[in-house]
């Protein structure tokens, strides 16, 4: 009835139109000022320093290094978090060939098509050497005649790991000479270990995930379905500064599956949520998961909860420099055994691995699991998320992400004091 009212009111004249307007324009002001809250976190965010050019100069080196010693020519990157941690270009995967060549000696080689070359040199944050090629032509020729000019088609080329066949089979068709080998040890080499300016990236933006999460906490209401909570939490880890966020939420029974089910589920009284999200910050990422009950969990909930969290402590505790990764994981799988949990991978108990490393990619080497030997250094980042799942039930698993320091392990967000205060 109103609204019938109102256009009818609109079309008597155009003075009453502009005042409706003026008065809509100040509704908007007024919804877009209480949209966004007067948080810290924000400034820090849209503050937040990008990874400067000297940092990713220095990146180079350390793989030109590398290379060196294990008498590697050079090493094939194309889009990815690889491309973005060592030139700063941001690129998609396509059937058209553009990549990166980082050469043992000199400076990077780029291969694009033709039309995309003035694009490429608007992204690029490292200077380097641009070939282009034309729809009709080979790309994989013109690498070759890269590496003959550089005398290197005989040589060991690296290529990286999320280099896909069909890149390889060419190098492999148009220099049959060359050696190719993988690029784990000169790409792992350098994102391993974080400088300060990643670690600074990856703190805001676990700060902004926990921003979010204590923001939405007390908007769950009773009938919400996971997508419901999901939206909230993309909208709110976006309006306090964080970029591509991601993850899910699990309600119930769904719970008991680490990555959630297909079923739908609905917030009841008693329901277990687990919710588990993250975002980044000028691409350096948090992960994050939370367990609590809706309403008030009773005492197997509690109790499972409990062990869980002191799981996260065991890890903690265990992750220490030059301690082997794996024995972080057999460390909690012990306890939960204990328990009567397991053994092993086997349910009700701890399913994954107790954690990933972290960085560009939400998931990097190395891992918390038992078969993991390379010991911990300082400037590794990875997950901490032990979890026991109770197939038809629920399951609960806790996730903050630890940086390791010369004194041993440091927590980037501060695990939750309790099921009844899951975001303090």
């Amino acid at each position: 009835m109103l609204r019938a009212d109102r256009r009818k009111f609109l079309r008597t004249g155009g003075m009453i139109a502009i005042g409706a307007g003026l008065i809509a324009g100040m509704k908007k002001n007024a919804n877009a000022q209480k949209a966004e809250p007067s948080h810290p976190v924000i400034a820090r965010a849209r503050n937040a320093a990008p990874i400067s050019k000297a940092e990713r100069n220095a990146r180079i080196e350390k793989a030109q290094r590398i290379m060196r010693d294990q008498g590697i020519a050079a090493t094939l990157i194309e889009p990815g978090s690889s491309l973005i941690y060592f030139t700063g270009v941001h690129w998609w995967l396509s059937e058209r060939l553009t990549a990166a060549i980082i050469p043992a000696e000199g400076e990077i080689f780029f291969v694009t098509p033709g039309f995309e070359e003035s694009r490429l040199r608007e992204v690029m944050k490292v200077p380097g050497e641009v070939r282009t090629w034309e729809e009709h032509e080979d790309p994989f020729a013109l690498v070759a005649q890269w590496m003959k000019e550089k005398r290197i088609h005989s040589k060991k080329i690296a290529i990286d790991e999320a280099v896909r066949h069909f890149i390889v089979d060419g190098i492999n068709r148009e220099a049959p000479r060359a050696k190719l080998v993988t690029a784990r040890d000169v790409v792992n080499g350098c994102r391993l270990i974080k400088s300060p300016a990643e670690l600074e990236l990856m703190q805001i933006a676990s700060d902004v995930t926990i921003a979010a999460y204590r923001d939405v906490y007390p908007r769950i209401e009773k009938g919400m379905g996971r997508e419901d909570i999901q939206n909230l939490m993309y909208q709110t880890q976006a309006k306090f500064g964080g970029s591509g966020p991601s993850g899910g939420a699990q309600v119930g029974k769904g719970s008991a599956l680490p990555h959630g089910s297909t079923i739908p589920e609905y917030v009841e009284d008693g329901s277990v949520i687990l919710l588990d999200f993250g975002c980044n910050i000028h691409g350096y990422r948090s992960d994050i998961s939370r367990t609590f009950v809706f309403g008030e969990p009773n005492t197997e909930q509690i109790r499972v909860w409990n062990q869980v969290r002191r799981g996260q402590d065991i890890a903690f505790e265990m992750a220490q420099v030059g301690t082997p990764a794996g024995e972080v994981d057999k460390a909690v799988r012990r306890y939960y055994e204990s328990l009567g949990y397991g053994p092993g991978y086997q349910l009700p108990g701890l399913s994954h691995r107790t954690g990933h490393g972290i960085g560009l990619d939400v998931h990097e080497p190395i891992n918390f699991v038992s078969n993991e030997t390379m010991p911990l250094a300082p400037g590794m980042c990875l997950s901490n998320e032990p979890g026991i799942y109770m197939p038809g039930k629920y399951g609960v698993r806790i996730e903050d992400c630890i940086y390791m320091t010369e004194a041993g392990p440091k927590w980037f967000s501060t695990p939750p004091a309790s099921i009844h205060r899951p975001f303090d």
